[in-house]
């Protein structure tokens, strides 16, 4: 079973919004700082031909790249998650 997952930093405002708003929905994801992680900051390079954009929410082989709250919920709802 896939679960959700954030790729972000922890001083990016845009991160902790969505990480909060998750939390607050309790959804339950992976986490992943790409300043501190080599392999999660490689993994969002690969989807942005080696440039690295956060916030990016990933679930199976799908991803999203800074989204909206509403584009988020439609993610989410898509992939039975919310």
């Amino acid at each position: 079973m896939s679960k959700l997952q954030l790729y972000g930093t922890d001083w990016c405002t845009k991160s902790s919004a969505i990480r909060n708003y998750l939390q607050s929905k309790w959804i339950e994801f992976d986490d992943f700082n790409v300043e501190l992680d080599a392999e999660a900051e490689q993994r969002v390079r690969a989807l942005y031909d080696g440039k690295l954009k956060f916030p990016t929410v990933i679930y199976d082989s799908e991803h999203l790249k800074n989204p909206k709250i509403p584009e988020l919920n439609a993610f989410l709802k898509k992939h039975n998650i919310a």
